[in-house]
């Protein structure tokens, strides 16, 4: 349980610890520390996560923090220059390397998640009718070890096939070493010809007809793992973005969160 202090009174917040010096020193790689400037940008960052962790209003920031406006143009202007996206490669690479794996991935696993959206937005908004869930749906590209390597948020009466060769538009360099993406049955058809144009297999795994109820699958299991370490991020309960961008960017910083914490 992380501690932050306003005044002489203590905010507790499940699970959420400021960024540690060795945490601090593997973003300074990334972000634009060079300049100087009247905020501190570990300040900074550190704001971002509570707000990632504790699902707080950007208003509601406690005070010992920068001001909240300050604090969002920053998470703005790197979520458009692709700087949190740098961020969290850079963790995945560094997580798998602690653990004496390859920098990046040969396998990785893909899903996808109905949240509920938020009252009054109605951009990207849809139903998924197998879930019953009216908002958005979360697909994910996962390694072996549940990093997340690729995200992207879109209405949830969108399929998963048509949708998900978004995920993975063109072969990255993190995916040099790709072979296979292993998914569920509904990501055949479009995403299965999408792999197939890059070069890399569509692997098929589901659960035995004749299965009742949760049975976990050989290897996909740990994308739901890691739906499930999503849910310890109060921001990410619900989808209270505006646009689908913002929400990847919780889903990436979430997942920086937790790369750093097992790389301490």
């Amino acid at each position: 349980m992380g501690r932050e202090f306003l005044g002489s009174h203590p905010i507790m917040v499940d699970g959420y610890q400021p960024l540690t010096d060795s945490q601090w020193q593997v973003m300074r790689c990334v972000l634009p520390v060079q300049r100087r400037r009247r905020l501190c940008l570990r300040r900074v960052v550190d704001a971002v996560f509570y707000v990632c962790r504790s699902g707080c209003q950007w208003r509601s920031l406690p005070a010992q923090y920068p001001p909240w406006t300050a604090v969002y143009y920053y998470f703005a202007r790197w979520q458009r220059t692709g700087l949190w996206q740098q961020l969290n490669l850079l963790v995945n690479v560094l997580d798998r390397l602690t653990q004496g794996r390859e920098a990046c991935p040969s396998l990785l696993c893909a899903d996808s998640q109905s949240v509920r959206l938020a009252p009054r937005i109605y951009e990207h908004r849809g139903t998924d009718g197998g879930k019953r869930v009216n908002g958005r749906k979360r697909q994910l590209l996962v390694d072996t070890g549940g990093r997340v390597w690729a995200a992207h948020v879109h209405a949830a009466n969108g399929h998963d096939s048509g949708v998900a060769p978004a995920l993975l538009p063109h072969r990255p360099w993190w995916a040099a070493r790709l072979q296979a993406v292993l998914t569920d049955n509904g990501y055949r058809g479009r995403f299965a010809r999408h792999l197939a144009a890059l070069g890399v297999e569509h692997a098929l795994a589901s659960r035995p007809p004749s299965a009742r109820g949760f049975v976990p699958v050989a290897q996909r299991w740990v994308v739901e793992r890691t739906f499930a370490w999503l849910t310890g991020f109060r921001r990410l309960a619900i989808d209270y973005e505006h646009t689908p961008a913002s929400h990847v960017t919780w889903l990436l910083l979430a997942n920086i969160t937790l790369g750093l914490n097992r790389c301490r």
